[in-house]
């Protein structure tokens, strides 16, 4: 009982993008609920548990990536119905030989870490096929809160197109580096180490020809 009541305490306080869907709790109680059975070794059920228990923190942990872990809507249920899916056909096993379920957990756990990975990253992508300045919703996977990317999309089809889209470009920036440094957040298109003509220093002199000139340079 306090084996279970601690696992249910750690989990709640865990943030990560999984723990973000609305299901993730009623499954992952269940699945730690029910991880004594899955094992012929006793050795088998704190780590399976402890694995469950931080999964969590564990996936905010091995993300490594150099952008905000924001994820869209529809592609945050695409990777936990591909979670769920293979945790339920995991559980619907009887007993298994010592070492299966947790080395059968990792696997799982890598391969959803990969989903979010690649998830995040073909959002900001997809963003490139925009023209000028796009925002689309995401959820924080540090707290689950909503949020939203800004970029900047290079899919201009005439010179008057990509024009407007770096005036476009011009005046948020201009807006942004008005703000109060603590109030602001960095857009998404200002975090690329490739765009020093868009640093801080240099957006005083920033003009619609040198911006453009960057731009189609990088």
């Amino acid at each position: 009982m306090a084996l279970l009541l601690y696992l249910g305490m750690t989990a709640a306080l865990a943030r990560g993008c999984l723990h973000c869907h609305d299901n993730f709790s009623e499954k992952f109680s269940f699945y730690r609920h029910h991880v004594n059975l899955k094992s012929w070794w006793v050795g088998d059920i704190p780590v399976s548990g402890a694995l469950l228990t931080d999964w969590s923190e564990d996936t905010m942990r091995e993300l490594h990536l150099a952008i905000p872990a924001e994820i869209t809507r529809d592609k945050l249920n695409q990777v936990a119905e591909a979670v769920y899916q293979r945790m339920d056909q995991l559980y619907q096993g009887k007993m298994y030989f010592p070492g299966y379920f947790p080395n059968e957990l990792r696997s799982i756990f890598r391969d959803q870490v990969h989903l979010i990975q690649n998830a995040i990253i073909e959002s900001r992508i997809d963003c490139q096929r925009h023209c000028g300045i796009f925002q689309y919703e995401t959820i924080s996977c540090n707290n689950c809160t909503d949020s939203h990317v800004i970029c900047f999309g290079y899919n201009c089809e005439s010179s008057a197109q990509w024009e407007t889209a770096v005036r476009g470009l011009l005046s948020y920036i201009n807006n942004w580096h008005k703000q109060d440094t603590n109030m602001r957040t960095t857009p998404a298109f200002l975090i690329s180490p490739s765009f020093t003509c868009l640093e801080p220093q240099h957006l005083a002199n920033l003009t619609l020809e040198n911006a453009s000139e960057c731009l189609t340079q990088h």
